[in-house]
């Protein structure tokens, strides 16, 4: 069957530089990497845009003030004064993504949202403007008085007074500015991605359905071990007793030699299998030897070709060792089981933040996503806040991509 396969695959590994989107869907804020010059221009022009949300304002009132009041109109008039508000919103979601490389989810805010976010961001657009043109006017009378003080038209008790007055007066511009940046890029965040509530209500979510997932990859676990001593181990044990008691119950010295023999071997085969067992519960080489030698010991005892690519250097969390362990065993075992593959490539590649594990062979593809193998993987890997993606296209390849967190 292929339903126990797993299969998922990096297109594209982010880059050092790349920002990761968190599992909460909140925005990804860039501005620390944007230069002072751009953000100084993005603030200059989101003085603009206040001042054409403050006309939209005024024109719209005035254009749509009576149709609001009159219950028959109020609809289609709340229609029209949100599509013009929603087109000034999104000019300002273009200037805080071109001048402070702000990247936002795909988030579709509600009227009355985009309404409150032009209304507000009016308002203190307004206000920053206010104070570049109070240090506009600030950076005039500097030059005038430099240009009195070169004439020596100055005394310095004049001189002193305007430089304690326009050294406060800079000090509370600069300070006003950054404020006003600080609440544009608030109501940004507010209007164009998901609310904090939001946010933590997504992630109380995702951790819940997360627990319940291992609780029931546990179970399919514990399930599956007994199915594989029940099945397996406890049958061979059953015949080499027979065995056993066939050669104690025999008269014929060489009768019992051949049995005696026979359930040598059938020992041998008991203990692979037993060992097999206990690897899939737990490889006690990840503990002594680490997972480059434990993923070894898995190509070594894989009855399909593998070639393997390890690229993580340092000491790894253990649980991160451990999950990225079982998605490369349950993704070879199913390619030698199911895919009828002739060959596996394996490649472990560790990023500054996270750990790639990516699993490929040349089977005949179509594996099931609703599968118990790739569920329980999956599974595994979420509880450790990973990505796992599948590719199984029919006629193959099948690649298995897990992205497990480091930091």
């Amino acid at each position: 069957m292929q339903g126990n396969r797993t299969g998922a695959e990096i297109h594209r590994l982010p880059s050092r530089s790349e920002p990761r989107p968190e599992s909460g869907g909140a925005p990804v804020s860039a501005t620390a990497s944007a230069p002072r010059l751009l953000k100084a221009a993005g603030v200059l022009l989101g003085c603009f845009t206040a001042l054409l949300g403050l006309l939209y304002f005024i024109l719209a009132g005035a254009a749509l003030g009576a149709f609001l009041l009159w219950p028959h109109t109020q609809g289609r008039a709340c229609t029209a004064l949100c599509a013009g508000a929603r087109r000034l919103t999104e000019l300002d979601r273009a200037r805080r993504s071109a001048f402070f490389h702000d990247t936002f989810p795909d988030h579709h805010s509600s009227d009355r949202a985009v309404l409150s976010y032009l209304a507000a961001r009016t308002y203190s657009g307004l206000l920053c403007s206010i104070v570049v043109g109070l240090l506009v006017f600030g950076i005039v009378l500097a030059g005038l008085l430099t240009a009195g003080l070169a004439r020596s038209t100055l005394t310095w008790q004049e001189l002193l007074t305007q430089l304690l007055l326009g050294g406060v007066l800079l000090y509370l511009d600069i300070q006003g500015l950054s404020s006003l940046a600080a609440l544009d890029t608030r109501l940004a965040r507010k209007c164009f991605g998901p609310s904090e509530h939001e946010v933590l209500v997504r992630r109380i979510n995702e951790l819940a359905a997360s627990r319940a997932a291992v609780v029931q990859a546990v179970d399919v676990e514990r399930r599956r071990v007994e199915r594989d001593l029940h099945d397996g181990v406890q049958q061979r044990l059953v015949a080499l007793a027979m065995l056993l008691g066939r050669a104690r119950r025999s008269k014929v010295a060489e009768q019992a030699d051949a049995l005696l023999e026979q359930a040598h071997e059938e020992s041998q085969e008991v203990l692979t299998e037993l060992r097999e067992v206990a690897w899939r519960v737990y490889p006690s080489a990840l503990d002594n030897l680490g997972l480059q030698e434990a993923l070894g010991g898995v190509s070594e005892r894989c009855a399909v070709p593998t070639r393997i690519e390890y690229d993580a250097p340092g000491a790894l969390p253990t649980p991160i060792e451990t999950a990225a362990y079982f998605v490369v065993s349950e993704a070879v075992t199913n390619a030698a089981k199911h895919a009828r593959a002739e060959d596996v490539f394996i490649r472990v590649k560790r990023y500054d933040t996270f750990l790639a594990v990516v699993v490929r062979d040349s089977g005949i593809g179509g594996a099931d996503p609703a599968g118990s193998g790739l569920t329980g993987l999956r599974s595994r890997v979420a509880a450790l806040d990973g990505r796992l993606d599948i590719d199984s296209p029919p006629g193959g390849p099948t690649t298995i991509t897990a992205e497990l967190p480091c930091a």
